[in-house]
């Protein structure tokens, strides 16, 4: 698998007229390793792949980076890499200039001399990491299952008078128990007019009745992640409320109709984003419809206003529409998604009607 990867990259490095990639991102040196520490920085060769770290990690990255050569060193990583590859010659190294900040790049620069091209390609690695394996699926779906399963135990808490950090604590204790290494995020919880915040954190204000409920979770599973969101009501919603909920599914349900490989991404944001602006919403909904997981909560690709990029098999999504009213409430559901040739794969499971507590 991850031989498959390291072909890929060098390919990929190929085509860009470079002969070396710097990788310094956590996530990506795992997808390319299997190291899991958080002191790491991949060197990879057209014909050898080098991991260097620290002390701390010595046992750990000898262990996970099976197949790796691995270089210990004190101080520096970027110090160290930098000297190595002032003693090779004709090295054009690719580095990610998003990844690295401007103290890392000057003393890379500094160590590895004059002797080093360098080429500037942000986002290599990342494009790789789009398109997910089956093992990669299947890891993501065990995610999927253990959200939908925690959301459905959390809707049965939300009650008037619980705070909303309590149920987040819920939440972190619930998906330890079902077996997740963490949360993909902090959990937000936002009751009453704070569900109007997109991303609310928890506070220790407590629900009260008659109030729409947003709950946004993700559990990690063998480092892959999920990310689901389901709102209720506490009482008997208003009719206005429940014509905005209606309004969210069907915008979520157009998109998850136009979601295949070979469609722009736009496309899908299109789709729910015209649902609600038929529905004289369009001005609430303040965010783009979905983003890719994976390693990380946020990936490639995003499902946003006017991107062409177009979808392909093995991506997977989320689809989350959602309206927002200052005052009064806001409303999002969102669920995991993998892209096929046919349509979309929908992973999470939690019941998307409208619960009136």
């Amino acid at each position: 698998m991850i031989a498959n990867r390291l072909k890929r990259v060098r390919q990929a490095l190929d085509a860009a007229a470079a002969n070396a990639l710097l990788e310094t991102h956590p996530p990506n040196v795992f997808y390319l390793s299997g190291f899991t520490g958080d002191s790491g920085v991949l060197l990879i060769e057209s014909s050898s792949v080098t991991l260097f770290t620290d002390s701390r990690f010595t046992i750990q990255a000898r262990e996970e980076a099976r197949g790796i050569r691995v270089q210990v060193h004190r101080g520096s990583l970027l110090a160290a890499i930098g000297d190595y590859l002032r003693r090779k010659r004709r090295i054009r190294a690719a580095i990610a200039p998003s990844r690295l900040s401007l103290a890392g790049w000057n003393v890379l620069k500094k160590a590895a001399g004059k002797g080093v091209r360098w080429v500037a390609i942000d986002g290599l690695v990342d494009q790789l990491r789009a398109v997910k394996d089956a093992s990669e699926i299947g890891r993501i779906q065990e995610a999927a299952r253990v959200g939908s399963e925690v959301m459905e135990e959390t809707i049965c808490l939300v009650r008037p008078g619980v705070t909303e950090l309590e149920l987040a604590a819920e939440i972190a204790y619930r998906m330890r128990r079902k077996g997740a290494s963490g949360e993909s995020f902090e959990a937000i919880v936002a009751a009453g007019p704070r569900s109007a915040l997109p991303h609310a954190c928890p506070t220790a204000r407590r629900i009260g009745k008659n109030e729409l409920v947003v709950l946004d979770l993700g559990a990690i599973l063998r480092h892959y992640c999920s990310d689901l969101t389901r709102t209720v009501h506490t009482g008997r919603a208003p009719s206005r409320v429940r014509r905005w909920y209606q309004a969210v599914l069907e915008a979520q349900a157009a998109a998850r109709d136009v979601l295949r490989a070979g469609v722009a991404t736009g496309a899908v944001d299109a789709a729910a984003r015209g649902v609600l602006q038929r529905k004289g919403l369009g001005r609430y909904f303040v965010h783009s419809t979905g983003h890719g997981i994976g390693l990380e909560i946020h990936e490639d690709p995003r499902l946003a206003r006017g991107q062409e990029r177009l979808l392909e098999t093995g991506n997977v999504v989320t689809l989350e529409p959602g309206v927002y009213i200052e005052g009064v409430g806001g409303i999002r559901i969102e669920d995991d998604a993998v892209v096929t040739p046919r349509g979309a794969e929908i992973l999470t499971t939690a019941p998307r009607e409208f619960l009136e507590l």
